[in-house]
Order: C-alpha cells, then sequence, then structure tokens
C-alpha cells in the first residue's frame, strides 16, 4: 500500500527547537517590538530614566522591587499588545469595529500600566524626599552622566535613517557614561538593569539595519530605512 506523502508545511520551520533556541525566539520578539513599536521605544527610555534614579538615590528593598516590577509589568504589557495586534491584523484582513475595540482596550491596558507605575514612582520619591534632599552630590551626578546616556539609547532605538557610525559612537558613548555611573552606583541591580537596557537598544539598531539590508539596499548603507508598513505606533 502506497503511502500518501505528507503536504509541504504552511510555514516554514524554526530554525532549532531546544531550550537555547527558545531564548533565541523570544528575544528576537523582545527585539522586533522595540523596532516597530514607538510605545515600546517611550518605555525603554523611561525605563532608563527609572534606573538612573534608582541607581543614584539609596532605596528600600521593598521600594526598588516595585519599580523593577513595574518596569517589566509595563515591557510585558507592550509585548502582549503588540502580539494580539499582529493577531489581529492576521485574521482581519478588512477595517472591523470589533477589530478596532480589540487594539483600543488592549492599548488601554498598557496606558493603565503606565500611569499606575507613574504614581508609584511618585510615591516613593515622595516617601524618600529626605533622602533625595540630602543627596544633591549624587542627583547632580546622575543628572550629569545619566542624561547623555538617555540620550544615547534614544539615539540607538530612533528610526530614522543614520550613518553606521553614528549607532556606534552613541553605543560606545553610552557604555563609558555607564561604567562612569556603575562607579558610584547605590544599586547595581539598578545599574545592571540601565546596561541591560542600553544592550537592547544597540540591539535593536542592530537588527533594523540588518532588516533594511535584506530589504534591497546595500551593506554598509548610511540611508536605513525600516521596511514598509511595519512601524507600529502601538
Amino acid at each position: 500500500m502506497t503511502v500518501p506523502a505528507r503536504p509541504p508545511p504552511h510555514f516554514p520551520a524554526r530554525r532549532g527547537s531546544g531550550l537555547i533556541a527558545s531564548f533565541g525566539h523570544a528575544w528576537a520578539g523582545l527585539i522586533h517590538t522595540v523596532v516597530h513599536q514607538r510605545n515600546m521605544r517611550v518605555h525603554l527610555i523611561s525605563a532608563v530614566l527609572v534606573g538612573l534614579v534608582g541607581s543614584g538615590i539609596p532605596l528600600g528593598l521593598a521600594e526598588k522591587v516595585t519599580l523593577i516590577f513595574c518596569v517589566l509589568l509595563i515591557f510585558f504589557a507592550e509585548i502582549l499588545n503588540s502580539a494580539l495586534e499582529h493577531l489581529v491584523d492576521l485574521a482581519v484582513q478588512q477595517f472591523d469595529e470589533k477589530a478596532r475595540l480589540t487594539k483600543d482596550a488592549a492599548a488601554a491596558g498598557v496606558l493603565v500600566l503606565a500611569l499606575g507605575t507613574v504614581v508609584i514612582f511618585a510615591a516613593i520619591l515622595v516617601h524618600n524626599w529626605d533622602t533625595v534632599r540630602t543627596s544633591t552630590e549624587a542627583i547632580v551626578r546622575q543628572v550629569a552622566l545619566g542624561l547623555p546616556l538617555a540620550a544615547c539609547v534614544l539615539v540607538l532605538v530612533r528610526p530614522q535613517p543614520r550613518p553606521l557610525w553614528v549607532d556606534l559612537c552613541a553605543f560606545l558613548g553610552g557604555g563609558v557614561l555607564m561604567g562612569a555611573l556603575a562607579i558610584h552606583s547605590a544599586s547595581l541591580v539598578f545599574s545592571a538593569l540601565t546596561a541591560g537596557l542600553l544592550f537592547v537598544a544597540a540591539s535593536a539598531a542592530y537588527s533594523r539595519r540588518r532588516e533594511a539590508r535584506s530589504s534591497g539596499q546595500l551593506p554598509g548603507d548610511s540611508s536605513v530605512n525600516p521596511r514598509p508598513g511595519n512601524e507600529k505606533t502601538g
């Protein structure tokens, strides 16, 4: 009896299926969200600022855990929102009022979390106002070094075209500033968080440039543009 041939899969198989490959797929999803979701880039910059505050002002363990949890929860919500947008776009090929309401509801969930995080952040600062008031030197240092660091992250995640050397300078400059801040850090956990966000921003810049090359631009071309239609506003 002849066994019928199995039909080819509708989707290409993923490269690797082990634990390490799973981490790679998850990392790719994170970077894709940073590259193509404007709101995720805003959350990334905001998280850098939170990390600068946490590494400059001594906080209690509960306050540190709360801030870190809020940052990660917003990231999770934005990634989930992005996944839901892609799912709705895949299922609905034309305008549908229920699809719009689904996207609006998911975006509202992220907004509620973001506003709640701002309130929690303000409450922590007010509760530790005496510490903030007596940490003038640390605040001046965090502002002098932290704002340029945030600017480096902003350059890396911006979707506008730029030469390769701009990304390299932004990443190296951010690394130098991060090292200078880590020397006087009040919390190595927040310093590690900020360094990780810098690495995420650099990975997003690399991914955007790689996508531009695969879309037909020459390697090393300074006029890097995202693929048409891939940019999402969140």
